[in-house]
């Protein structure tokens, strides 16, 4: 059971000082006529919030926001641990900025985020990359404007990691990239502790908001135009276990909905252990809540699944997806798959196989399992080459497209409602997303962008659908 805490508050006031200490040395020291800031982030839509509080307090510094890496006075790399790959693209990425900062020596490199709380990664930033001049990891969000202006003003390197005080801040600026799409996390950690997964140790253990303060954002995001808004969490269906209120990720979702407006509410991610039965009906009941379940399995053996700690088994998650599929109508179902397990065999990946057939899921993330370092799955034997493990991977995609097209061919000649996101460039189109989290292309115009509109489905490809606007 996760651990009670009483430790809530609001960012420290100095901070904002700093804030104002910082926009006074840009003045000085920008390139162009305002300082500007490039921020890039990998990884999950935790990430992302966490970039969108990052650049809310840079504003208050006085920065204003570029795509243009060359012209920044300050470029951050807010990263992601839980795959090699993305460690990898990080380390290029930053290599390539060496001759930026020696053309440009005022310019401040910065990395934060997952990878940062790592301490084989903090040290190689430190020893490789010595042009990165401030680190900082993901329990110090709060005190980045002091971090900064320190790194201004001494010139020198600064390294905070570690530090995980158990507490959540609130009152920290925030600067939407959105305007009718956000993030809106409800809790931060996990205490799962799943044999193959960094996210505890970088993240720290579960700490829920207060359930006030999330209701209140909600209502802002919705008043201020915000149509698509998904909560937050490593693990949504753990939300409140740590407060002192009688409150569960079910009853949070129950009144958000209940908010009046023209709105979507998402979530992400539900861990199957803790998916009740009382979500579901909740789901199925509201006003707006979407109808897609991302529910990740990783695996359909029984024995890969004990093996990687996720504390459910096959029959325990199947049923709660049968009951899924009874009681919400139009139900899209997505998982996360992980191939090639260590130990895992190919007789537990046809397992895999089999539930993925039986379920017949809308879409999957599937990943090659990747070792990461401190994690017990680490030092497991793994005796499948990654030659072996590929050809698994091919099969279960193989299958997935199978499923995928059989499904989207049963939506032609449905009507549904979407959200116009955007417009595909290549093609005109617009870009459309339905309840259940499925890709629409149709023609229209783009004043139609943020705003919901019905639809005809006409024709479907394997992964996206076709429509015209009704």
């Amino acid at each position: 059971m996760s651990e009670k805490i009483h430790m809530i508050e609001d960012i420290d006031e100095k901070q904002f000082e700093y804030m104002n200490l910082v926009s006074e040395i840009m003045e000085i020291r920008k390139r162009g006529e305002k300082p500007l800031a490039f921020i890039h982030t990998y990884g999950c839509q935790q990430n992302v919030a966490d970039s969108e509080r990052i650049k809310g307090m840079l504003e208050q510094c006085g920065y204003s926001f570029t795509d243009d890496v060359n012209q920044a006075d300050f470029i951050l790399f807010n990263t992601c641990a839980v795959r090699e790959h993305a460690e990898d693209r990080v380390f290029g990425n930053v290599g390539a900025l060496k001759s930026l900062k020696r053309r440009h020596p005022s310019i401040l490199i910065a990395l934060c985020g997952c990878m940062m709380e790592q301490e084989h990664i903090a040290n190689r930033i430190y020893k490789s990359f010595p042009f990165v001049g401030l680190v900082f990891g993901t329990h110090s969000l709060q005190n980045f404007p002091e971090l900064l202006y320190n790194s201004l003003v001494s010139g020198k390197r600064t390294f905070e990691i570690g530090n995980d005080d158990r507490k959540i801040y609130e009152g920290i600026p925030i600067h939407r990239d959105g305007t009718f799409k956000g993030w809106l996390p409800i809790m931060y950690g996990c205490d799962n502790f799943c044999s193959y997964c960094i996210v505890p140790y970088v993240r720290g253990r579960e700490r829920s908001r207060d359930p006030e303060v999330v209701i209140s954002e909600a209502k802002k995001m919705i008043k201020s135009g915000y149509k698509d808004i998904t909560l937050l969490g490593q693990n949504v269906n753990s939300y409140g276990k740590n407060l002192d209120t009688d409150i569960n990720f079910a009853s949070l979702l129950k009144k958000i909905d209940s908010i009046d407006g023209d709105y979507l509410l998402r979530f992400m991610t539900s861990h199957p252990k803790d998916c009740t039965k009382e979500l579901i009906d909740t789901i199925a009941q509201g006003k707006h809540i979407s109808t897609h379940l991302h529910l990740p399995f990783q695996s359909g053996s029984d024995r890969i699944l004990k093996l990687m700690n996720r504390k459910y088994d096959r029959e325990k998650y199947l049923e709660i997806v049968n009951y899924a599929k009874e009681k919400i109508h139009g139900l899209s179902l997505t998982s996360d798959i992980i191939v090639g397990f260590p130990g895992e065999t190919y007789e537990d990946f046809k397992e895999t196989i089999s539930l993925v057939r039986e379920v017949e899921f809308t879409s999957l993330f599937t990943f090659i399992y990747s070792p990461r370092v401190g994690t017990p799955a680490a030092k497991m034997d793994d005796p499948v080459p990654y030659e072996e493990k590929s050809k698994w991977f091919r099969e279960l995609l193989d299958v997935q497209e199978e499923i995928a097209a059989k499904r989207c061919s049963e939506m032609v000649g449905s009507n549904l409602r979407v959200l116009v996101e955007g417009v595909n460039e290549k093609t005109g189109e617009l870009n459309c997303r339905t309840s259940g989290n499925i890709v629409v292309e149709v023609p229209g115009s783009p004043e139609l962008v943020g705003d919901f509109c019905n639809v005809q489905i006409t024709k479907a490809r394997n992964w996206i659908l076709k429509g015209i606007i009704k």
